[in-house]
């Protein structure tokens, strides 16, 4: 591996470790094994490194967080063996959602980085709809993608709020659940 992959791997390490705005150029090279002029050879700066880690991050997070949502249901109601694995997946993954909440602030000063993060959002928002319906993904119409889709990723956003804030008094999967069917009783039918 040349400096520029490790450069690139030390830097996701500290944005995990440490987060975005705490990362300093001494943390990357401390965790990288190479040294700060390596940083403005290969990336420009120490901001540009962490915009490429932040990137590479997001798709690893993705894909991860995807595998453990994506996994078969385990019981009788699909609804909640998904929250229980999402509440798992926060608790196992802390580190990666945190980094998600990150990516949305540093996002609003980086353009490159909001682009990036709004497909990543439009990609959830496809993902979700499919899981709930069990409809592949390219069968989907634009409809379901933006109301169902949109309102789960919604769910998922105050979850993991909750979650990460105050996780001895965040919904457990059976009062998410039970919210989700409250809800749906008190909003009347559409006409």
């Amino acid at each position: 591996m040349g400096h520029r992959e490790q450069l690139l791997e030390g830097a996701k390490k500290a944005l995990l470790e440490k987060g975005y705005a705490r990362t300093t150029a001494r943390d990357i090279v401390a965790l990288s094994a190479t040294n700060l002029a390596s940083i403005g050879y290969h990336y420009g700066s120490t901001e540009a490194l962490m915009t490429a880690a932040m990137l590479s991050a997001m798709e690893e997070w993705g894909d991860t967080v995807g595998r453990a949502l994506g996994e078969p249901a385990a019981g009788d109601d699909p609804m909640l063996d998904f929250w229980r694995r999402v509440i798992r997946s926060i608790q196992t993954d802390r580190p990666l959602w945190l980094a998600s909440i990150e990516v949305a602030l540093q996002a609003e000063h980086n353009p490159q980085l909001r682009e990036q993060l709004a497909g990543g959002i439009q990609a959830g928002r496809s993902g979700m709809a499919a899981m709930l319906t069990g409809t592949p993904e390219d069968q989907l119409d634009e409809a379901t993608v933006r109301s169902l889709g949109s309102v789960q990723m919604a769910l998922m956003s105050g979850v993991l709020t909750q979650w990460l804030t105050d996780p001895e008094n965040a919904p457990s999967a059976e009062e998410i659940v039970a919210g989700i069917r409250a809800l749906n009783a008190v909003v009347p039918p559409a006409a």
